[in-house]
C-alpha cells in the first residue's frame, strides 16, 4: 500500500499523540480511497480485514434486526473511524456499512496492522485503547437504536422528548 505518510496520519484526530515511529509503521498499511454514494463497504458477518478513517462524506452503519430488517444504527462523517472487527478474532464484521454520499477515506490493511502490532507493543496498546472507545460508542448507539425500535408504541408516542412533547 502506498500514498500515505506519517505526516498525513498525524493530522487525523484519531492518531493524535501517537509516536512518529508508530505513525510511520501505520502509514505503511494505509492508502487513500474514494467511494461513490450508495457503495456497500461491508456486510454483517463478512470477513473483517480493514478499517477506515473517514475524511469527507457520510457513512451509515447498519444491523439486521429480526422483524425490522436492515436498521441504521449510526450515521457518521469526517473524522470518524469505521470498522473495529478487524482487531479481534474471529475477524467478522459485527455490523454492515454503506456510503450515504461520496466518501474520501484512508483505508488500512487490518492484517498488516495486526502484524505490526505483534512487534510494536506500544502501538498495539495505543490502537487498542483508541478502538475500545470506538467500540463503546458503537455499542451505546446500538443500544439506543434498539431501545427505540422495541419500545412500546405508547412509550414512543408519549415520551418526554417524543413527537407529542410540548
Amino acid at each position: 500500500m502506498t500514498g500515505m505518510t506519517a505526516v498525513d496520519l498525524d493530522r487525523e484526530l484519531f492518531f493524535e499523540g501517537m509516536s512518529e515511529p508508530s505513525l510511520h509503521r501505520l502509514a505503511s498499511a494505509a492508502r487513500p480511497v474514494e467511494f461513490p454514494a450508495g457503495r456497500r463497504l461491508f456486510e454483517e458477518g463478512g470477513t473483517a480485514d480493514r478499517f477506515w478513517l473517514v475524511r469527507e462524506g457520510t457513512v451509515e452503519l447498519d444491523l439486521h434486526v429480526p422483524g425490522h430488517g436492515l436498521v441504521i444504527i449510526e450515521t457518521f462523517g469526517s473524522g470518524s473511524v469505521l470498522g473495529w472487527s478487524w482487531l479481534h478474532a474471529p475477524y467478522r464484521w459485527r455490523f454492515g456499512a454503506r456510503t450515504a454520499g461520496e466518501v474520501r477515506a484512508i483505508e488500512f490493511d487490518g492484517r498488516l496492522v495486526r502484524a505490526i502490532c505483534a512487534v510494536d507493543h506500544a502501538m498495539a496498546y495505543e490502537l487498542s485503547r483508541r478502538f475500545t472507545e470506538v467500540i463503546v460508542d458503537r455499542l451505546q448507539a446500538t443500544r439506543m437504536r434498539l431501545l427505540d425500535l422495541y419500545a412500546a408504541p405508547w412509550e414512543r408516542r408519549w415520551a418526554p422528548d417524543g413527537p407529542h412533547a410540548k
